[in-house]
């Protein structure tokens, strides 16, 4: 406890112009998405960040994020950065920050780094955790913080199924049509899909995502663990890079970005396993392994 104090908490002021990283963790249920939107009057994840971080310096902070969540999605380990406009220390813009933060976000730390990091562009991968309720009637608890779907799921097939994502393709069978990226080519590094009792998990990681590619993915898996389609048919959707062929896109309450990788000199905080409320058994061995 006493390195997590002095290190991520540390009371030593920060001098201005010093860019500061931060890990965000949010329930995205009441928000619309995490990007700004000053020409509405809708809350999102960002202007309800750079708010309270602003309160906290007194003066206007940006902040830029390693990727940008869609309305209901939620954040379990977002990375931001900002350049710090006001000399503050790591646990003032920690503290401060959550302060005046709404109770369905918090900043877990807040540390330098160089000048050349970027939430970003920095970032090596992405990890997007999917969870689903599988069971006879719709959870209430967690009625906005997991997917529900009531036909029994085949979890293995669903994994078998997955594996034809791997390595650098093209996905434009699930990217949506209002996705502004120029090229449709992602590098997936790992699918993994495991059932935990009445949980069935879903954990992508890749270098980049298209928009919605990963719920479109999901959409997908589930009609084969349902048994609408067989285990080969994701191949056949993925090489057609047809999106009208794919799954319905499955909501987005279900959703968490889980990680975001950078290479150790940028010496940022390690990020724990997450989201692991479900988490029991070959899921709890799965999730602690290191993503590189």
């Amino acid at each position: 406890m006493a390195a997590l104090t002095s290190g991520y908490f540390s009371t030593e002021p920060v001098p201005v112009g010093t860019r500061i990283a931060c890990r965000v963790e949010y329930n995205g249920g009441q928000y619309c998405g995490w990007q700004a939107q000053p020409d509405k009057p809708v809350a999102t994840v960002q202007g309800a960040l750079e708010s309270a971080l602003g309160s906290v310096a007194a003066a206007k902070v940006s902040v830029l994020c390693a990727g940008r969540t869609d309305t209901g999605v939620h954040g379990h380990a977002q990375i931001v950065h900002f350049d710090a406009v006001a000399e503050r220390s790591s646990k003032a813009w920690v503290i401060g920050g959550n302060a005046n933060l709404p109770r369905d976000i918090r900043l877990h730390w807040a540390v330098p780094v160089s000048s050349d990091f970027h939430a970003r562009f920095s970032a090596t991968f992405r990890s997007y955790r999917y969870i689903i309720s599988n069971t006879a009637v719709r959870p209430a608890l967690l009625h906005d913080r997991v997917a529900w779907h009531r036909p029994a799921l085949d979890a293995e097939k669903m994994q078998r199924a997955g594996q034809v994502l791997l390595g650098e393709q093209d996905f434009s069978a699930f990217r949506s049509a209002a996705c502004q990226s120029s090229s449709s080519m992602r590098n997936v590094h790992r699918v993994d899909i495991v059932r935990c009792g009445n949980w069935v998990v879903i954990e992508v990681c890749a270098n980049a995502f298209l928009h919605h590619m990963v719920r479109n993915l999901v959409g997908s898996l589930l009609a084969i663990g349902d048994g609408r389609q067989p285990v080969d048919w994701l191949a056949e959707v993925l090489r057609g890079r047809d999106r009208t062929r794919a799954g319905e896109t499955a909501p987005a309450c279900g959703l968490y970005l889980a990680e975001v990788g950078y290479g150790q000199d940028f010496g940022l905080p390690p990020i724990p396993p997450g989201p692991d409320f479900p988490a029991s058994g070959e899921w709890v061995e799965r999730a602690t392994v290191k993503t590189v």
